[in-house]
């Protein structure tokens, strides 16, 4: 058995004599504890050098990572290539490698493990020709090299350089805009009329920094600070300038503001090119999909390119809008369809009301993109750019759907009238009149009974006895006609007699079922219903009674004024102005045999007092009282019938009991609701 062994140096590759000893493996660390105990277990065959520290490391670091390197695949073919032997391996997965590729069987379990740390322990006297100050430092030198190289491709690491690159730039931004602003408005004082004309902020303090006051407009030249065209309008702004006066001492701190603003602009262009190299190297294909600044957004929001790896589509889509989330979620409002992807340029190039799609869209394929960013080792957009061109298709049929339509919707359909006489083909030239077919005639024929039978074929005569002769003077419906016809036109004429004499006599019974009702509804103040067709010639007569009748009652004692509006209903009289009495209103509500019904009631009954109340301003009502009426019922249903507020009940209650002193029953509120 051979035992592959990695050192600094290199590659060696050492005997095993006696391969029994590995089945002690308890025992196995007392052979090697001696040189010469250890050269009769194991012996050097064959060693291969790192001919540089380059080499050593992309050996080293294939090994980390359990990869076969090319400096390992051409020596393990040049030793193993006349010998069938079994290779002892440290790590099961190079094992696995090498026996795919190279066809070598190797062997990894715990007893190679307790032979390699014995053969460690003796490296040194082992490998002939090397000194131990050599290989502590080939030893020392592989480590560094080791350490540096996994610090700079670690994603953490850069992650936190990312995540801090794209805070200090965003807050550059604010501090730009604010030194900006402050001396747009400190020079303005000076010179008002310059920030119309120069809008950009740099620009624009670069402008005032060369300019100074604005008097030496003429004597400045300015064509290096602002383009040519902008130089005459600034020359005759100043001259015809609004601003106050300043001294040097205040344009000097102007001037020193202008350059803190100068400056911190270079530093945020030389900020973002090193933002973007970052993420050119770290996540390619996040930054061909969204950009750098919005890729380094979404890290930053995350926390790290892993972290943003193990996020679903759905949260990549709104990451950056959780205050709105949560909003929405506990106001059970629609929830946000974007957040920091709506900052991309593919989601800002599409309309309005397609931006939801194509942020979800491409939260999708940044998903994929942010994983192979993270777990992948290609360093090359590849992915990338095929989802971006996936997404750009898709906005294109976004953009192009609007004007299509499916179904019967397209933009090229009409629909047209079907019309028999005209060929499809030709729809000005008529179709060809047809043959006239006997057998698919149909005639109908009346039996003795008066019925009507159908008859298909063609058009057979009838018996002399049934076919009545022809008389050209009388009319052709009787020349045809027989008993049973008549009988048969007489059948619907009775039906339709029936029909209405059941319609007549449920309108009878309707009549008089809202008779009784109001019968017993209009002592308590209910609305009584108009009255029927037959009724109203009635009406005349029945008015006339009633306005004499009011006309007798008119004479009360008490008068009192209620707020309140007139509804006319069939209790009370209503007055006018000068006291005579005009109820047509409440006469024309009710009908007449209802009204002489009452009037015999109200005869019969013994009237103790009439009170004469103000419900408007000239307009006054009589109130009957009778023995037995309760004060509160009595006066619930006055309110209720004039529409009058509920507070003007108990003032007339209050009166009522006054002039009868007679008590108030509580309970009959209640049922006066109830009406």
């Amino acid at each position: 058995m051979l035992v592959l062994f990695e050192t600094p140096a290199g590659f060696a590759l050492f005997k095993l004599h006696d391969e029994g000893k590995l089945q002690d493996v308890n025992n196995l660390y007392k052979d090697f504890e001696t040189f010469e105990k250890a050269s009769k277990v194991v012996s050097l065959q064959k060693f291969h050098k790192f001919e540089s520290t380059a080499d050593a490391l992309v050996s080293t670091t294939a090994l980390v990572e359990s990869k076969l390197s090319k400096d390992l695949r051409k020596f393990l073919k040049k030793a193993m290539a006349d010998s069938n032997e079994a290779l002892a391996v440290a790590d099961s997965k190079l094992g696995n490698i090498i026996k795919e590729k190279l066809d070598i069987k190797c062997v990894s379990d715990t007893a190679v493990f307790e032979l390699m740390r014995g053969i460690r322990s003796q490296i040194n006297n082992l490998i002939t020709g090397l000194a131990d100050e050599d290989m502590n430092q080939m030893a020392l030198g592989l480590s560094h090299s080791l350490s540096r190289y996994k610090l700079k491709f670690s994603p953490d690491k850069v992650d936190t350089m990312i995540i801090q690159a794209i805070s200090l730039l965003d807050d550059l931004d604010k501090e730009l805009n604010i030194y900006a602003m402050r001396v747009r408005e400190w020079y303005g004082w000076h010179f008002p009329e310059l920030g119309k004309i120069v809008t950009d902020n740099l620009m624009y303090a670069r402008t005032v920094k060369t300019l100074g006051i604005r008097t030496n407009v003429m004597d400045v030249d300015l064509s290096q600070v602002i383009p040519n065209e902008l130089i005459d309008e600034v020359k005759e702004a100043a001259q015809m300038s609004m601003g106050t006066e300043i001294s040097a001492e205040d344009i000097e701190n102007v001037e020193e503001l202008c350059e803190q603003v100068i400056s911190i602009t270079e530093y945020r262009e030389q900020l973002y090119d090193y933002l973007k190299n970052r993420m050119q190297a770290i996540a390619p294909n996040l930054t061909v999909l969204v950009g750098e600044l919005v890729g380094a957004r979404l890290i930053a929001q995350s926390g790290s390119l892993l972290t943003l790896a193990k996020f679903p589509a759905s949260t990549i889509q709104i990451l950056g809008a959780e205050k709105a989330l949560f909003r929405a979620l506990k106001s059970k409002h629609n929830t946000p369809k974007y957040g920091l992807i709506f900052h991309a340029s593919l989601v800002g190039q599409t309309n309005s009301a397609d931006k939801g799609k194509m942020s979800r869209l491409l939260a999708a394929k940044c998903a994929l993109s942010v994983r192979v960013d993270a777990l992948g080792d290609a360093t090359t957009a590849t992915i990338g750019i095929q989802n971006r061109l996936k997404v750009e298709q898709r906005a294109r049929q976004l953009e192009t759907s609007k004007n299509r339509i499916s179904g019967l919707g397209k933009k090229g359909f009409s629909s047209q009238k079907y019309d028999s006489s005209k060929s499809a083909s030709n729809p000005t030239q008529l179709r060809a009149p047809g043959f006239y077919a006997e057998g698919d005639d149909v005639t109908l024929r009346s039996n003795q009974n008066g019925s009507a039978k159908k008859q298909n074929g063609s058009v057979k005569p009838q018996d002399d006895e049934t076919m009545p002769e022809f008389d050209p003077n009388v009319p052709e419906e009787t020349n045809w006609g027989d008993q049973d016809g008549e009988q048969a036109e007489e059948t619907p004429k009775k039906e339709k007699k029936d029909k209405k004499e059941k319609k007549e006599k449920k309108e009878k019974k309707k009549d008089k079922k809202k008779r009784e009702r109001q019968e017993e509804e209009g002592q308590e103040g209910g609305e009584v219903e108009t009255p029927s067709k037959e009724e109203k010639k009635k009406k005349k007569k029945a008015n006339s009674e009633q306005n004499g009748e009011v006309n007798t009652t008119a004479n009360g004692s008490d008068t009192q004024r209620v707020n309140g509006g007139p509804v006319p209903l069939e209790n009370d009289s209503k007055n006018s102005n000068n006291g005579n009495g005009d109820s047509n209103g409440s006469s024309n509500a009710s009908s007449s045999q209802n009204k002489d019904k009452e009037a015999k009631k109200e005869k019969e009954r013994v009237e103790v007092i009439e009170m004469s109340i103000e419900i408007h301003e000239g307009e006054v009502v009589t109130l009957r009282i009778y023995e037995g009426d309760i004060p509160r019922k009595r006066a619930f249903n006055f309110c209720y019938k004039y529409g009058l507020d509920r507070s003007c009940v108990d003032i007339i209650a209050k009166s009522i009991v006054e002039t009868l002193n007679a008590p108030i029953d509580v309970h009959t509120e209640q049922e006066g609701q109830q009406q």
